[in-house]
């Protein structure tokens, strides 16, 4: 068979269409963009900007040239110290829809648009399928779940106008693994990831929409030394982040136009424990 093939002919029908066929053109090269959001110049409101992880990442958006609405519910002095001369605060309880209306519309008569919301104020406190009240749970549930939602919903609105806009969730691994001891917080962060993909999938794809699950990085100021080592022990990595590790991990999330409905863990592998 070796011999044959090598001593092969054309035979003249080949020969008749070689004859006859054109030269394929040459395609131009395919270059693939990358797009992303530049930071410098966008306004973003980022909710319970105030203090802790919140104020890290107010702080940062703001010296990458972003304009920042901080938000607050109790803690005015820090939000402007946060804000500075060139930020902006705005008051809202998050379990009023009115309440979150109102901050909505003085973002937009104050910056004009919205491209970039962070959806970090949380509540979080311990209760268990025993202790748990309504109010407990009514609490949780507004504030981590029911506010965000109405909030992307608001901020979504304004983002169509300028045609792109980023939208990111600050939940919990307790989110995905439900903790006893805290089951109503578990469980409003569950429904936080739950949201986090279906707006996703609704507002794609002009928005990009997205969670981070953050590990031990603050601790409850009310946590024992015992706690602290406690959960720093369910890491893969036996120790604590700190807020840098969040702040850089939005600083992705806004820059990269091709991740959507994803939950990016910054844990310390405490997710695969």
């Amino acid at each position: 068979m070796g011999e044959r093939a090598q001593s092969a002919t054309l035979s003249p029908s080949c020969w008749s269409f070689l004859a006859i066929a054109k030269p394929m053109p040459r395609l131009a090269p395919v270059i693939m963009a990358t797009l992303f959001m530049d930071i410098n110049g966008k306004v973003a409101l980022i909710t319970g900007g105030a203090k802790r992880v919140g104020r890290e990442i107010a702080l940062e958006i703001a010296r990458r040239g972003a304009r920042i609405a901080v938000h607050y519910r109790s803690s005015e002095a820090e939000a402007k110290a946060v804000a500075g001369a060139s930020g902006t605060v705005f008051h809202a309880d998050l379990t009023d829809v009115v309440s979150i209306d109102k901050m909505i519309r003085g973002v937009e008569e104050e910056f004009g648009g919205l491209d970039i919301l962070i959806n970090n104020a949380s509540v979080f406190s311990p209760a268990t399928a025993d202790d748990a009240t309504p109010e407990h749970w009514d609490m949780q549930m507004d504030t981590n779940a029911k506010g965000p939602f109405f909030l992307a919903q608001r901020a979504a609105a304004l983002m169509r106008i300028r045609g792109a806009g980023k939208i990111i969730n600050i939940a919990d691994v307790a989110g995905e693994v439900i903790w006893p001891s805290y089951l109503p917080y578990s469980v409003s962060k569950a429904a936080l990831i739950a949201v986090n993909r279906g707006l996703a999938k609704a507002y794609a794809p002009q928005i990009q929409v997205n969670a981070i699950a953050p590990g031990p990085i603050l601790f409850p100021e009310y946590y024992t030394e015992e706690q602290k080592q406690a959960a720093i022990e369910r890491t893969l990595l036996k120790r604590a982040g700190s807020p840098r590790d969040v702040v850089n991990a939005v600083v992705f999330l806004i820059e990269s136009d091709y991740v959507t409905g994803e939950m990016i863990h910054v844990d310390g592998g405490r997710h695969i424990m």
